[in-house]
C-alpha cells in the first residue's frame, strides 16, 4: 500500500489539489507496481492513503508542490525506481497540468497490516 504526502503553497488552488486527489492512486499504483505487489487496475479502500498538507509558515522549499510516495521495498522496485519516479512525474505533469512540482519515491522496509 503506497502511503502519499502532498505538500502545497498556499497559491495552489483546491481545483488542482482534487484533480491530484483523482489521478494519484492510478498513477501512483502504475508507478510502484511489480511482481511481488502487481496492480490490477481494480482500486480498493486503502491501496493508497493519500494526505494533503499546506505548507506552514516555517516550511521552506523551492516548489510549489512536493509529493512524497512511500511504498514497501522490493528488489524489483528498487532496481529501476528513478525510472518509476521518472514516470510518474511526467505523467503527473501530463495529467494535472503542474509544472513546479517534485516528486520523491522512497522505498522502505516495511510491513503492513489492515483489517477488513
Amino acid at each position: 500500500m503506497p502511503l502519499v504526502e502532498v505538500t502545497y503553497a498556499p497559491e495552489i488552488g483546491e481545483p488542482v489539489l482534487r484533480e491530484l486527489g483523482s489521478v494519484l492512486p492510478h498513477l501512483v499504483s502504475l508507478a510502484v507496481a511489480c511482481p511481488e505487489e502487481p496492480y490490477d487496475g481494480d482500486l480498493q479502500p486503502g491501496d493508497v492513503d493519500i494526505r494533503f498538507r499546506a505548507f506552514g509558515p516555517l516550511d521552506r522549499g523551492g516548489l510549489d508542490v512536493v509529493i512524497e510516495v512511500r511504498s514497501k521495498w522490493f528488489e524489483s522496485r528498487a532496481a529501476d525506481r528513478q525510472d518509476r519516479v521518472d514516470r510518474l512525474h511526467a505523467d503527473l505533469a501530463a495529467a494535472t497540468g503542474l509544472e513546479d512540482f517534485g516528486v520523491y519515491l522512497s522505498l522502505p522496509v516495511a510491513a503492513w497490516a489492515q483489517g477488513d
